[in-house]
C-alpha cells in the first residue's frame, strides 16, 4: 500500500486498485470501464423510457386500448413462453441496468474524489459545466424516489387506494387525479428530463464519439430526446387534472353515465 501527503502534513495510506480477477472485472475497475456501463446501461434506460411513454399515449385512446396494451405486455410473446415470463425478464433486466448504472456513477465519483484528495481553494468558475450536469446526481436521485414511488402506485398498488389489478386505465387516472400525486409525477419529470439532458449527451463521450463536426447535432439529439420524454409525461397529469381524460366504466362508458346508472 502507497502513502501520500495529506493537506496538513500527514501521511495517508492510498490503496492500489485491485489487480485480480476476470478480464471484465478488472475492466469495470477502471474509470474508462465504468463509463462505458454507465453509457450502455444509460442507452438501454432511455431505450425503456421512451417505449413506456409511447405505450401509455394510448391513455389518450381508450380504456380498452391501454388496458389491452397492458395485457399485451403480461402475455408476451403469446403462447412461446409462461404468461409474464418474458416481462420478468425484461423487469429483471432494467432492473440490473439500473444498478449498474448507479454503481458505476458512484464508482466514478469515488474515482474522482481520490484523483483530488484536496478541495477547490476558490469559488469554482462553471464555464463548461451546464446546470444539467452539476445536479446529475440529485436529478439521479429524484428520479429513483420517483421510481420506487412509481411501481408502488401502478404496479404494486400499495400507495393507490383505488388500484384494481389488471386495470391500468383506471387506475393511472385514479392516481393522476389527486392534486399531490400529480404534482410529484410533474416534478419528478422535470428532474428526468434535466437528468437525460446531459445524460444523453455524455455518453457519446463516453463511448469516445467526439467529433466537433458532429458534436452539435448531438447535443440537439439530447435536448430535443430530454423535451419529447419531458413533454409526453407531462401530459398525463396535466390532462387527467384538466378533466381532459376521465374514468372509464366497463364498456368505456363515460364515468358520469356509469355513476347516473348506478345512482351514485
Amino acid at each position: 500500500m502507497a502513502a501520500t501527503l495529506t493537506p496538513r502534513g500527514g501521511v495517508a495510506p492510498v490503496r492500489r486498485p485491485r489487480k485480480g480477477g476476470p478480464a471484465i472485472v478488472r475492466f469495470y475497475r477502471s474509470a474508462v470501464g465504468k463509463k462505458w456501463v454507465m453509457a450502455v446501461t444509460g442507452i438501454a434506460l432511455m431505450g425503456f423510457v421512451l417505449v413506456h411513454l409511447i405505450g401509455n399515449i394510448k391513455l389518450y385512446l381508450s380504456k380498452e386500448e391501454l388496458n389491452l396494451y397492458g395485457e399485451a405486455l403480461r402475455d408476451m410473446p403469446g403462447h412461446l413462453l409462461p404468461r409474464t415470463w418474458l416481462l420478468w425478464a425484461f423487469r429483471l433486466g432494467l432492473v440490473a441496468a439500473f444498478v449498474l448504472h448507479v454503481h458505476s456513477a458512484w464508482g466514478l465519483t469515488v474515482i474522482n474524489r481520490r484523483a483530488r484528495p484536496v478541495g477547490y481553494q476558490s469559488k469554482r468558475d462553471y464555464v463548461a459545466a451546464t446546470f444539467a450536469s452539476r445536479t446529475m446526481r440529485w436529478t439521479g436521485l429524484i428520479v429513483l424516489l420517483y421510481l420506487v414511488f412509481h411501481l408502488m402506485d401502478l404496479t404494486w398498488g400499495n400507495a393507490n387506494p383505488d388500484f384494481v389489478r389488471g386495470d391500468p386505465y383506471n387506475n393511472l387516472v385514479y392516481s393522476m387525479q389527486r392534486p399531490a400525486v400529480a404534482l410529484v409525477y410533474a416534478l419528478a419529470n422535470v428532474a428526468l428530463a434535466i437528468h437525460l439532458s446531459h445524460g444523453a449527451w455524455s455518453l457519446f463521450q463516453s463511448l469516445g464519439i467526439n467529433n466537433p463536426r458532429y458534436n452539435g447535432a448531438l447535443r440537439r439529439f439530447a435536448y430535443g430526446f430530454a423535451g419529447i420524454i419531458l413533454v409526453g409525461n407531462l401530459s398525463f397529469p396535466i390532462a387527467v387534472q384538466l378533466g381532459l381524460v376521465d374514468l372509464a366504466c366497463p364498456g368505456d362508458d363515460p364515468v358520469a353515465e356509469c355513476n347516473e346508472e348506478s345512482g351514485l
